[in-house]
Order: C-alpha cells, then sequence, then structure tokens
C-alpha cells in the first residue's frame, strides 16, 4: 500500500516499520474517527475509514517483538549466547533470521525477562537493547555501525574502544551510537530546572482528589483556548498506549488501557490486569512519556508485563493479539503536536502591549512581556521601577490590547507623550515596529446585532471586574469608538471615573435588565440601597431607562460545561494564582465558579469562552504551579 498524506480524522494503527506515519501538517478532522490498531481481519483501513495514511498490518505484527523475546526455544538458544557465532561475524550486517513468524500456532511456554534474557549489550558503544534488534548473528553491536567500526578497527589492527560487560561499565573513547532510523524525541515539557512560580503546588494531585469527591472533569473540548482541544474526542476509554512498566524489576514497557479520561489525566491499567483496579494510576496523556502502541517495536524497547501477572497467561501473544483488535492508539506524533499547539503563540517574551492599570481600571498601560505560559502574559509596566510590579493576564483577556489601541478607540491612557506621538505615527502608516503587539495578532470582536447602538446613561446588569462573585445594577458611563463601553457599578462611582471599566458592546459579561430575576441570581443593589430592589421603580425615582434588550448578545453556544465539572481556574483578584476550583452553577453561557475549600463569597461569574480556566492537567503540562484545595484547620 502506498503511503498517502494522513489526517486525524482517525486515531492511528502502527506502520510495518512500527511507527506511525502521521504527519503533523495535516491535522483535519474527519467524519469518521474510528481509526483501528489493527484487525487480522483484513489488512485494509479498518472499519472503511478513508485515513489510510497508514501501511495496516496485523496485531500479529504490532506482539512479534514481545513474541521473539519471551519465547524459550531451545533449538535457538545457542545463537542467544555472545560468542557462539562463527568467528567472521564482527561486521556482518545480514539481518537476523525470523525465529518465530506470525503463521506459528502452536503454543509454546514463554520465559520471561530476568534482565538478561533477550537483552544485549553493545560491544563497540556500550548500548543496552533488545537483543533480536541487535546486529551481526551472535548479537554483539547496537548498529551497523558499531559493527563496522568494530571490524575496521580490528582489521587495521587500531585500539578497540569497547564495552566492558563484566564491569558493566563503558570504557572512554566513543559515545554511545543512536541509529539514524530512530526518531528525535521532542525537547520535554518538563524542564529538569523547575522556575519557581509563585504560590502554587508542584505536586498536587489530581488523580487522588477526583476519586475522594466523586467529581468528573470538564472535558478538554471546552476549553477552545487550551491545546489539542479540537481533536481531544478522539481520546476516549479503551485506547491502548505504551507506557513504562513501574510494576517490574527491569526498565521495560508494557501496553496500558485508558480506564478513565479527566482533563489532560488519565486513569490507565495494564494489560493482564483484566477487572482489577487496584494497581490502576493516573498519567497526564501530553507528556513524552506516552506512546502510540508499536513505539517500542520502533525504538527497541522490551515490552515486559507486570510481575505479578507474568504467569498468568502462557501464551501472551494470542492474548494481546485478542485485546489489540480493533482498539485504537495515538498516532505517532501525537507528543509533537501537543508541542506545536503551546508553541502557536503570536505573543513573545520581549514585546510591548496595553494593558489595564491595576491601580486604576478606568485606564490603560503599556506593559512588556516577560513571560508566555500556554497563552499566558506575564507582563511588566514599562514606567514602573520596581521588579515585582507585575501583572498576569490571558492573550484572549480583555484586559490587555495591541499598541495603539488606546488612541484608536479615544480610552484613557496613562503613557508618556513621545509614546503618543509614536503610536499615532504607526496607526497613520499601519507601520509597527518589531516587538508590538500588533493588532492581527487578537481575534476580530464582533459586531454589535441588529446595528444598534448603546448610549450614555442606559441602564444594565454587569458582573462587577472589582467583585466577582457579585452581578450589579450598572451605567453606561461613556461610549467609546469601535463599539466599547465604559461601565459604572451604581451606588460606588468614583466622582473621577477612576472606577469606570471597559466592556465591548458584545460582551457576555453585560446583561440586559432583568437578567438575574429571569434566571434566579441574586441582583446586587445599589449600595445604599433601601428596602426591596425592583428596576421599574429604580428606573422611575433615577429618571433613566433600561438598555434595549436587542443591544445584547443572546447567543449561547454549546459549550460542554456542567455543574460539579472540576477546572483549574485564575483567581482573577489574584491572577497569578491558578486553583483547584469546581463549576457550581451554569445559567446559559456564565457559570459560577468555586474555589474549593473557599467561602462563596470568593466565587466568580465568568464567560464559558473565558480563557482564564483551564481543564484538569493543564497546569502538569505548562510546569505552573497549582494551588489546591483550602484545608481548614480544626
Amino acid at each position: 500500500m502506498d503511503p498517502i498524506e494522513p489526517d486525524w480524522g482517525g486515531w492511528s494503527s502502527i506502520t510495518e516499520a512500527g511507527e506511525s506515519n502521521m504527519s503533523v501538517d495535516s491535522f483535519q478532522k474527519q467524519e469518521d474517527s474510528n481509526m483501528s490498531i489493527g484487525d487480522s481481519r483484513s489488512d485494509s483501513v479498518y472499519g472503511g475509514s478513508n485515513v489510510g495514511a497508514f501501511q495496516h498490518f496485523k496485531c500479529s505484527q504490532v506482539v512479534d517483538m514481545f513474541y521473539k523475546i519471551f519465547q524459550d526455544i531451545k533449538q535457538d538458544n545457542n545463537s542467544y549466547q555472545d560468542g557462539s557465532g562463527s568467528s567472521s561475524d564482527e561486521g556482518d550486517d545480514e539481518d537476523d533470521e525470523t525465529y518465530f513468524p506470525a503463521s506459528n500456532k502452536q503454543k509454546t511456554q514463554y520465559r520471561f525477562m530476568n534482565g538478561k534474557d533477550g537483552m544485549a549489550t553493545c560491544e563497540r558503544c556500550g548500548s543496552v537493547g533488545i537483543k533480536h534488534a541487535f546486529y551481526s548473528k551472535s548479537k554483539r553491536f547496537c548498529s551497523l555501525s558499531c559493527s563496522r567500526s568494530f571490524a575496521t578497527a580490528k582489521r587495521e589492527g587500531k585500539p578497540l574502544t569497547t564495552f566492558d560487560k563484566t564491569q558493566q561499565k563503558k570504557i572512554p573513547g566513543k559515545k554511545m551510537n543512536i541509529p539514524s532510523k530512530l526518531p528525535q524525541p521532542v525537547q520535554s515539557l518538563y524542564p529538569k530546572t523547575v522556575t519557581k512560580r509563585p504560590g502554587g503546588m508542584k505536586g498536587f494531585d489530581w488523580g487522588p482528589y477526583l476519586a475522594q469527591t466523586g467529581s468528573d472533569a470538564a472535558p478538554i473540548t471546552c476549553f477552545k483556548h487550551c491545546p489539542m482541544s479540537d481533536h481531544w474526542q478522539n481520546i476516549n476509554t479503551g485506547m491502548k498506549v505504551e507506557l513504562e512498566n513501574h510494576l517490574c524489576d527491569i526498565h521495560a514497557f508494557w501496553i496500558a488501557t485508558v480506564v478513565k479520561v479527566a482533563g489532560y489525566k488519565a486513569l490507565m491499567r495494564f494489560e493482564g490486569f483484566g477487572n482489577e483496579s487496584t494497581y490502576d494510576f493516573w498519567i497526564n496523556l501530553c507528556t513524552q512519556d506516552v506512546h502510540p502502541v508499536g513505539w517500542c517495536a520502533t525504538v527497541g524497547k522490551p515490552l515486559v508485563p507486570p510481575k505479578s501477572i507474568q504467569d498468568k497467561y502462557i501464551d501472551w501473544k494470542e492474548y494481546l493479539i485478542k485485546r489489540l483488535t480493533g482498539a485504537r492508539t495515538l498516532p505517532s506524533n501525537f507528543y509533537n503536536k501537543v508541542v506545536e499547539c503551546i508553541n502557536d503563540i503570536p505573543i513573545k517574551k520581549g514585546m510591548q502591549l496595553e494593558v489595564v492599570d491595576k491601580m486604576c481600571v478606568s485606564a490603560m498601560k503599556v506593559a512588556k512581556v516577560q513571560e508566555v505560559v500556554g497563552g499566558r502574559l506575564r507582563l511588566h509596566y514599562t514606567d514602573s521601577k520596581e521588579e515585582i510590579d507585575e501583572f498576569w493576564c490571558h492573550m484572549r483577556s480583555p484586559l490587555v490590547h495591541p499598541i495603539g489601541w488606546s488612541q484608536t478607540s479615544g480610552h484613557k491612557l496613562h503613557a508618556t507623550q513621545e509614546y503618543r506621538s509614536k503610536c499615532l505615527n504607526k496607526i497613520t502608516m499601519d507601520k509597527y515596529d518589531p516587538d508590538d503587539v500588533t493588532p492581527d495578532m487578537f481575534e476580530k470582536k464582533k459586531e454589535p446585532p441588529h446595528g444598534a447602538k448603546f448610549q450614555e446613561g442606559m441602564k444594565l446588569e454587569a458582573i462587577d471586574p472589582l467583585n466577582l462573585s457579585a452581578i450589579c445594577v450598572a451605567t453606561v458611563m461613556k461610549v467609546l469608538k469601535n463599539n466599547y463601553l465604559m461601565i459604572g457599578i451604581d451606588g460606588s462611582i468614583a466622582q473621577n471615573g477612576t472606577d469606570w471599566f471597559n466592556y465591548h458592546s458584545t460582551s457576555p459579561c453585560i446583561f440586559p435588565v432583568g437578567f438575574c430575576e429571569v434566571n434566579g441570581i441574586e441582583l446586587t443593589p445599589p449600595r445604599g440601597y433601601k428596602g426591596q430592589f425592583k428596576w421599574f421603580e429604580y428606573l422611575r425615582q433615577t429618571k433613566s431607562s433600561a438598555a434595549p434588550v436587542k443591544l445584547f448578545d443572546k447567543e449561547i453556544p454549546k459549550h460542554g460545561f456542567k455543574p460539579a465539572n472540576k477546572v483549574e481556574a485564575v483567581d482573577l483578584m489574584e491572577p497569578r494564582l491558578i486553583c483547584v476550583a469546581t463549576v457550581s452553577r451554569v445559567v446559559g453561557r456564565l457559570l459560577r465558579i468555586h474555589f474549593d475549600g473557599w467561602e462563596v463569597t470568593y466565587d466568580q461569574w465568568v464567560d464559558c469562552e473565558t480563557a482564564d480556566l483551564y481543564p484538569v492537567g493543564w497546569c502538569e503540562v505548562m510546569n505552573y504551579g497549582l494551588e489546591g484545595p483550602r484545608v481548614k484547620s480544626e
């Protein structure tokens, strides 16, 4: 079958070389996503999927490596002993004979590796690997290069740089050889030098907490701003992967099944345990430690079942073929795609932009990007002399804007006259500096429905950005250009307007009069208001009018959030912190977020498409500190 360009409509099987031909560039969704690992009934793509990018082959081929390693064939035992081959095998680059063809149906007692059986050490460079994958008949060299260089050195009488197997240490003189055909690993998302961030627990374990609370995590597909959100529907229970076997005495791998999915985390069970959940464990699927089925065959890693069940089945090959047939696995470039999604952020460290002045929410300031973490920006105000004067927000937050936005929209700006003059020139000429965050890096705002406009003095209901647990009576204080509004909370409006805040007219955080009453939400009346608040009476008393309902964006997307879903949420009153949280209520597209262990007064109302919510496991993927639930002391 000729290889063709793949897509991500289905999830991969393994090629005859043991690896998937999945291309990073073709990541498009197809209607048929039921790509299987393999089916012994057919050599074609399983289930009729037109993914067809993989040279599809039978499950027996996937487990042949396992079969070759563990089957104890006495007549071939001599070929596994070092030095038992002919004296001319140095430099022999012939492929080893196929000992156990897939057509052999005879059951044979297996021998499991004890750290020596089936393994070999390269006499040239010291690489340790599976013996049947080594070169020469006596399996003495890890690669053709080592085999030839050893033979050449011996023929020319040069000193041999070899590996002393008796001492199990490498003799200096040659770096370990890695065959060029093996794929090079992507740089780990978990650097050895961990950057300490303010607050946050690197070691918080979601797995036991989810089990203890009996909760489900919000699906990845709810978070459009997070990596892999468009493709996570393909990750489901029953999927097979290869993982390091921590239940084995030697460094080996084994096939595991996804039992439960919670955000980026998955509850795994090694094959062979059946319904026994005692040894289940949690992993993060977006790490380079998770491999598709067939990866071990590609890179020459041993597949060894957990020690406690090694004697459970006589014919492990037959068992694996039965378990793998028709199942699905990850594409071979899954981790590469995760890294690509994480790095696909237009705003980079060192760029400058405009962001809200945290000391005066009615104005903007110029800031410089100090750090980018999965789209979250750590900003430092350029006019501040204090190094710790920083501000965290997501690049999709309504609090951050491109260079020149304030002057374009007519918003108050705290900046030097030099900056203002340069910005006017950039806007006029549409020519920005390389380190400027430009308008094309942001999503274009929607136009107001029906072409109608807000007017100054109109009344509405709005989430108070300084008290996010409350939806308050509010007023349109000023109408800016490009459909931006300055909103003030009634009863707490400063005379100089320093507590006004900016919302776009299509913002999902502003609501028509009566929204809270219709949806059973407590409306916060103006400070000092006496008696039961009624909108009709209040409008009459203030001689004002309500903003027409047609001005508000009433679209409710199918976001997928449900009450009791667990998430990782930004504490917007302290935005450097991301905390363990729960969706306590869903009202259309409006979510109420409760921080676990804290009083309800700390809850936050947010939109379902906010970039300040993240799936379970996001902080782990990004190496960002996660605030665990507050534990009340006795």
